[in-house]
């Protein structure tokens, strides 16, 4: 595949529509066929058509996508997956070998955290835990075979706030990679390569998709080289995204801009309500001036997103209650989608980092705003409440 740099000539929003997307050469199609295809014919032995032999080395509306995550980002090389946990395994079996070590977020989301306590860790990967909201504890973390630092910001479920170009500063003097999960901000929100990073992870799964329709996963670097690492292990592990669900995400794509949009919209004030509710004791949303990362997110959001935390009088059982009671907040796991979801994250979504430096509070609800009217999901959220 050829390099996928694009450059930003265009808004956020004319490139999420078009980037990586031209008219088909041969109909004039203007979205990007699905290309539900295993091999491809070739021109001669090893001869190969734009560069297609087998989809699980490269397939066209998957290619379209990459190219399209690229541009969004502002990175040289994007990659799609099946999941987002097949992204982050892809990177960090490029990016690291035995012995190495690596830091990792107090606050992440309970599968990536799995994925480091229970897997990578066998495989002879050291790691450790730190307060990425603090660089100082960050610094504190480093170790000669430090790697990598992988950050999460706004963080899973309590929405903490990292500073990207702080941190990126720490890890490029340790000659370690800076991670960035991009999730919970999009694109849009958030850029985490002109920061400082070095390569960006998403679920696409969640906003980048939006209608809570596919699984998918990204991972998009600034740097040629390690972009082609990356390529590779892609094909040789193969946990490709499908060209279906390639397709799915591009969709979710071209409205990206106008969703977050609404999802910050409306998250602002279902935060306000929240934080002015007596059986609400503690609310985790970086759009608030109260917030201890707000400043920064301020500084490297567009927009505060869709997610909100929150804690309630009456322990574990009340925050169980309440996800119970909500009826427009779908209970369910996962976040993103145009639909309001609720869900307990202590029992539901972080249930694999209980015990650990990464266990969540038991009396925390976490909401994935949708876009419905607001005022519709004030009253369920009020009810809920009781």
């Amino acid at each position: 595949m050829s390099d996928q740099h694009t450059e930003r000539q265009h808004s956020f929003e004319t490139l999420a529509i078009h980037a990586g997307q031209p008219a088909d050469a041969q109909t004039g199609a203007v979205v990007t066929p699905i290309y539900q295809v295993s091999t491809y014919k070739q021109d001669g032995v090893g001869g190969l058509r734009c560069g297609y032999e087998y989809s699980r080395s490269a397939n066209p509306t998957r290619t379209a996508l990459e190219e399209n995550l690229a541009a969004l980002e502002g990175g040289r090389r994007g990659l799609a997956f099946a999941s987002g946990l097949a992204a982050e395994d892809c990177l960090l079996r490029t990016v690291l070998v035995p012995g190495d070590h690596v830091v990792i977020p107090n606050d992440a989301y309970g599968g990536t955290f799995r994925l480091f306590s229970k897997v990578v860790e066998r495989w002879g990967v050291q790691w450790s835990v730190a307060n990425t909201s603090d660089p100082a504890e960050v610094r504190a973390q480093l170790r000669p075979n430090t790697k990598v630092v992988w950050v999460e910001t706004p963080s899973n479920p309590l929405l903490g706030i990292t500073d990207i170009a702080a941190v990126a500063d720490i890890a490029r003097g340790a000659g370690a990679l800076l991670v960035v999960d991009n999730t919970f901000a999009s694109p849009y929100l958030q850029q985490p390569l002109a920061l400082g990073a070095d390569v960006v992870v998403h679920s696409t799964t969640k906003y980048m998709g939006g209608h809570s329709d596919v699984v998918g996963g990204a991972l998009v670097t600034t740097d040629a080289e390690l972009g082609e690492r990356l390529a590779y292990h892609q094909n040789a592990m193969g946990a490709v995204a499908g060209p279906f669900d390639a397709w799915l995400v591009m969709r979710g794509i071209k409205t990206l801009a106008v969703r977050m949009d609404r999802h910050s919209a409306n998250a602002a004030r279902i935060a306000e309500m929240l934080v002015n509710h007596p059986k609400v004791t503690q609310v985790f949303y970086p759009g608030l001036p109260e917030h201890t990362g707000h400043e920064v997110a301020a500084k490297q959001m567009r927009a505060f997103g869709g997610m909100i935390s929150f804690r309630v009088t009456g322990g574990e059982e009340a925050a169980v209650e309440v996800c119970n009671r909500a009826k427009l907040f779908t209970l369910g796991e996962s976040l993103g989608g145009v639909e309001s979801l609720i869900e307990h994250p202590g029992r539901m979504t972080h249930a694999s980092a209980a015990g650990s430096a990464l266990e969540v509070p038991s009396d925390l609800v976490r909401l994935s705003v949708g876009i419905e009217s607001v005022d519709d999901l004030l009253t369920d959220l009020t009810e809920a409440l009781g």
